[in-house]
């Protein structure tokens, strides 16, 4: 059984950066696609970085140059990197896993990011 678990999250200054991380256990890293959103107060859930085919990475384009999702398989930790953060990045972060032979995806319960002005 997959777990999803997020950590990393906190309170940065405005221009800061956070490092999350993503670990799912109980699984094979590499055969796992990662993705990452965010809930923020008052808004719908949105895409912030998901792998794609190739290798590639898709970002939204409110966090495009500004962050940066990488993988460590041997550890089965997948990371997004978030720099020069605004205070409209505050929220709750949450990494996706989707199982590449059941297409089934894993939810962990989310990471906080607060950014003060």
């Amino acid at each position: 059984q997959v777990q999803v678990t997020e950590s990393g999250g906190g309170l940065v200054q405005a221009g800061g950066s956070l490092r999350l991380s993503c670990t799912a256990s109980g699984s094979i890293f590499s055969s796992r696609v990662i993705g990452w959103y965010r809930q923020r107060p008052g808004m719908q859930r949105e895409m912030v970085a998901e792998e794609g085919t190739g290798g590639s990475t898709v970002y939204a384009a409110s966090v495009k140059g500004r962050s940066t999702m990488s993988r460590d398989n041997p550890k089965n930790t997948a990371y997004l990197q978030l720099n020069s953060l605004k205070p409209e990045d505050t929220g709750v972060y949450v990494c996706k896993a989707r199982s590449l032979r059941t297409r089934v995806e894993y939810w962990g319960q989310g990471t906080q990011v607060t950014v003060s002005s």
